[in-house]
This record gives C-alpha cells, structure tokens and sequence, in this order.
C-alpha cells in the first residue's frame, strides 16, 4: 500500500515556475515507478510526466518537454516536478501516482494509487 499527498501548487503568472512535492508513505515506494498527471475543468486526466523506480529514465509529455522536470529521492521518499515557463494552459489540478508496472507510464490506467491533487493556476 502507497499513500501519496501532493503539495506546491498554487497561483503563478505566465513565465514563472512552481515546484510541485509529492510525498510518498510505504516502505516499498523506491519499487514503484512514478508519474504525474494533470486534469483541467471538463477535460481528460493527461499525462504529464513520469520517473522510473530507479530514476534512470523519464518521460514527459510533448506539451511539457523542455519546460518540466520530474525527479525523485527514494531516501525521503520523495517525487518532485518542477515547472518552468509555465503558461496558462498547464492550469489543472496537479495528481501524483506510483505504478507497479514495468512500462506504459503513459496511461492512466496503469497506475495503481493517487494522490488527492494540488491546484496550479497560471494567469496570463
């Protein structure tokens, strides 16, 4: 069992960065890759961006790349993304999940535990 609690969102003006933190409860967290997702009024749950169990490997949307950053600390339990050049369209509320699976970390459906979400608002 995972329990996972989001924080670091917030308001932001276009151009700016927020760091979002997501903090991990279970002595098996540094086994399950992890990702996050992000989900805007009446509109689908996305894929953002996701780190494997070893931080060896990332994945990252094509509307984020080169903008966001995902990381981890298995010593602290820890998954972060950080969010630079934001723009108004990454306003969403902001979920991170840890999968067991091996691959697929694109879609939702392979995750297996959620966090409750932090909202990112960015004004123009």
């Amino acid at each position: 069992q995972v329990q996972l609690v989001e924080s670091g969102g917030g308001l932001v003006q276009a151009g700016g960065s927020l760091r979002l933190s997501c903090a991990a409860s279970g002595r098996t967290f540094s086994s399950y890759a992890m990702g996050w997702f992000r989900q805007a009024p009446g509109k689908e749950r996305e894929f953002v961006a996701a780190i494997t169990w070893s931080g060896g490997h990332t994945y990252y949307a094509d509307s984020v790349k080169g903008r966001f950053t995902i990381s981890r600390d298995n010593a602290k339990n820890m998954v972060y993304l950080q969010m630079n050049n934001l723009k108004p369209e990454d306003t969403a509320v902001y979920y991170c999940a840890a999968t067991s699976a091996a691959y697929y970390y694109r879609n939702r459906a392979s995750y297996d535990y959620w966090g409750q979400g932090t909202q990112v608002t960015v004004s123009s």
